[in-house]
């Protein structure tokens, strides 16, 4: 059975968190590990983000790139691309959620990203993404 990786768990991979450890020996453990193109939106915003910050050089930027791309094209990950209907899947998705399954928007994005892949297993070191997860039914692997 396929796990999908949010973003809080792929930019573990690209740079040193508390959680890193353990979200690499989650990923290595699995056969496969599905990352949406929404994740590698996000994991690119995150790196321009840090860039703008002064955090990266343009160098440094781009090497973290080149390497989340490298990450991806490497088993166990497997990139695929969100459904068209990825939006009104989210929305019908947030308007039936009861209130304690409230989660932010990119988080409900790949939770319909996820629906619409037919995956029912999520790596993620988001709270309320958990949460909201778990009233999908969806199996939720935390990496603390």
């Amino acid at each position: 059975m396929s796990l999908y990786a949010d973003t809080s768990c792929l930019l573990k991979l690209l740079w040193q968190e508390p959680e890193t450890a353990r979200t690499e020996f989650l990923v290595n453990a699995e056969s496969t590990v599905v990352v949406s193109d929404l994740a590698r939106l996000e994991v690119t915003v995150q790196i321009r983000a840090r860039r703008a910050a002064g955090l990266l050089t343009k160098r440094g930027a781009e090497r973290l790139a080149l390497q989340f791309e490298t990450l991806v094209a490497t088993p166990p990950f497997e990139m695929r691309a969100c459904a068209p209907s990825l939006i009104e899947d989210a929305r019908q998705q947030a308007g039936a959620a009861r209130p304690r399954a409230h989660c932010r928007t990119l988080d409900r994005l790949h939770l319909a990203a996820m629906a619409g892949m037919g995956l029912r297993r999520l790596l993620t070191n988001d709270d309320g993404q958990a949460r909201a997860a778990r009233t999908l039914g969806i199996r939720v692997v935390l990496p603390r």
